[in-house]
């Protein structure tokens, strides 16, 4: 067994300093399989740690109903299989980019505001759920022979609030817990950002991209002893749909991290390895200094322009980052282990099924609700997916604007059946009048909960209302569509017809589907499965499905124009693929893997 501790300079390994030399790779992210792969390349880089998030709405998707939480204690045990360290930052809030920044759509549904704050609601949802959670971070923790040397208390707190009591609860909480490991807060390295999110006794950090030796003078001030560390050094970014990609110079990146290291510091590199947003879980930020404006969602790739790509490959930055650790390293640095290996050859085929979206909803939608209001998402019980509304127009009215208020995020409209537009403002008008009576449906969906910044936990769907003239239309019909009823078991059930001209080669497809919204079918002969890139010539915005495995969403807006498909969801012979296609994209569109 082994001590880690807080000293006044620096951590201490049974009483040596020591310094911490981390990385962040989200076992979430990442297929388990692939685990030992990716923080073997770790090891390689220089690091010795390993650093994750928990995302609490990934286990819990209603209160007390759990998924596989013990995802984290395999996790843990393949980080002391590599010889490593680990530092577990369980939330209750991460960001992370992830949708809701981890807290469950049914909590931040009913509370609003009432999160993260000393609230004794939310509070005992946060300790139900962390006595579920921290047995298997206790019993891993290094002072019982397991690799856990730090828990974090929330996670950059001083962004959002400013409440003492609450932070001062979740250490005790943590404490209660059996947490015995050093206890340490993470913040930009801003006076109101480490005022608001430190906690007496507890280690401070600081989160920064550049500038370490003003960024440390910060911390110094709030904390005049005690190791310093940047707890997120960002070596990258992330990418929003419909925006350039974000791209960091090696070079300039790895001279960042010396001075980081040559400050005395230990570090966390963010990300080490990124990883996917599998399963439609992305995040959403909003635009703006102070984060308010517009709805910018994440792209489904997470790979962050990290030292270890996507599909785990070194990038130039993982070769400069290993000369800079070299340099601070205690022992040799291991080998870099043989990449992944790649599909066989490149595989494709056209889809020769398809059902209409509406009789998707049918088969796999919830059960209809019906009011005099819309329904937010929250109170259908949809995390990710979409939901149908549906208004009726009374008549005879001559043609008037059809306007729509508190819309989240993103509608597809149709007047009578016919599309009349996409709207995708939080107020926006259909761009034709609409005359009565008439039947309109908008076909919304959730691209991404906010992650971080005050309009966080706000709720999604059309939170307002739909206006003919000034008058607003009440009595609505309501249908949700989740992504987690496409299981294999349902998705049979579902009226699967041919696409017309599907057996005609490779520009089939028009006709019958094609290029109408609804859930399109296809099998992909694959010779040597391996890692992959699954891309889609043709198609508008919607999710992807190899082998019930949902790689998450695509959007033919760019910038990600592929998405990743780990080895071990494919298999030799035919892969079955879905695409629920919400947009309409081109009649030609295929699957292709490469």
């Amino acid at each position: 067994m082994s001590t880690f501790a807080v000293g006044d300079e620096d951590f201490l390994l049974d009483g040596r300093p020591v310094r911490l030399l981390s990385g962040a790779l989200h076992y979430f992210r990442v297929h388990e399989e692939q685990w030992g792969h990716r923080l073997g390349m770790l090891r390689a880089m220089g690091l010795t740690c390993v650093e994750t998030y928990v995302p609490w709405n990934l286990y819990e998707p209603e209160p007390g109903r759990y998924g596989d939480v013990g995802a984290l204690g395999r996790f843990l045990d393949a980080v002391a299989a590599a010889g490593m360290w680990a530092i577990v930052r369980p939330g209750p809030y991460i960001c992370a980019e992830w949708e809701n920044g981890g807290l469950p759509h049914w909590l931040t549904g009913r509370l609003g505001r009432r999160v993260r704050t000393d609230d004794a609601e939310y509070l005992g949802h946060v300790e139900r759920w962390f006595r579920r959670l921290l047995p298997q971070v206790v019993a891993r923790q290094i002072d019982r022979g397991g690799p856990v040397i730090m828990v974090q208390v929330e996670n950059e707190y001083g962004s959002y609030g400013s409440d003492q009591g609450y932070l001062r609860r979740l250490r005790a909480l943590l404490l209660d817990c059996g947490v015995s490991v050093p206890l340490f807060t993470s913040d930009g390295p801003e006076d109101h950002m480490l005022t608001g999110g430190s906690v007496p006794g507890v280690l401070a950090t600081a989160n920064f991209g550049s500038g370490a030796r003003e960024a440390f003078a910060v911390l110094r001030r709030h904390r005049p002893s005690g190791p310093l560390m940047c707890m997120e050094f960002w070596c990258g970014w992330f990418d929003h749909w419909g925006t350039e990609h974000s791209v960091r110079d090696a070079a300039e990146a790895a001279e960042a991290l010396r001075e980081i290291l040559e400050c005395g510091a230990s570090v966390n590199v963010y990300m080490a390895h990124g990883g996917t947003n599998f399963a439609g879980w992305a995040g959403a930020n909003r635009a703006g200094a102070l984060h308010e404006g517009e709805l910018r969602p994440t792209v489904t790739s997470y790979d962050y322009d990290a030292p270890v790509d996507e599909a785990g490959l070194p990038t130039e930055k993982f070769w400069r980052f290993r000369e800079v650790l070299a340099k601070f390293a205690e022992d040799p640095l291991p080998e870099v282990p043989a990449p992944p290996r790649r599909i066989g050859r490149r595989a494709g085929a056209v889809f020769a099924e398809w059902a209409p979206a509406a009789e998707v909803l049918e088969v796999l939608g919830d059960e209809e609700w019906v009011g005099a209001v819309p329904p937010a998402f929250e109170e259908l019980g949809v995390d990710r997916g979409l939901v149908r509304y549906r208004f009726e127009i009374p008549g005879p009215r001559q043609p008037y604007p059809l306007s729509v208020s508190g819309l989240r995020d993103r509608a597809v409209v149709y007047v009578d059946g016919v599309r009349a537009g996409v709207l995708a403002a939080e107020d926006a008008v259909l761009p034709e009048p609409v005359a009565g009576p008439a039947v309109v449906e908008l076909w919304v969906e959730s691209l991404g909960r906010v992650n971080y910044g005050p309009r966080q936990a706000e709720p999604k769907g059309l939170t307002g209302g739909v206006r003919h003239e000034r008058q607003y239309v009440h009595g609505v019909r309501a249908r949700g569509l989740r992504l987690d009823a496409f299981e294999a078991g349902a998705v049979a059930k579902v009226p699967f017809r041919p696409v017309a001209g599907a057996g005609a080669g490779a520009g089939a497809g028009a006709g019958a589907g094609g290029s109408e919204p609804g859930l399109y079918r296809a099998v992909v002969d694959v010779a040597g499965p391996g890692d992959a890139a699954l891309s889609l010539p043709g198609g508008g915005r919607g999710f992807v499905w190899v082998n019930g495995f949902c790689l998450g969403r695509y959007w033919c807006v760019g910038p990600q124009e592929s998405l990743f498909v780990p080895g071990p969801v494919l298999r030799e012979g035919g892969n079955e693929v879905w695409v629920l296609e919400l947009e309409g994209g081109d009649p030609r569109m295929r699957v292709e893997l490469a």
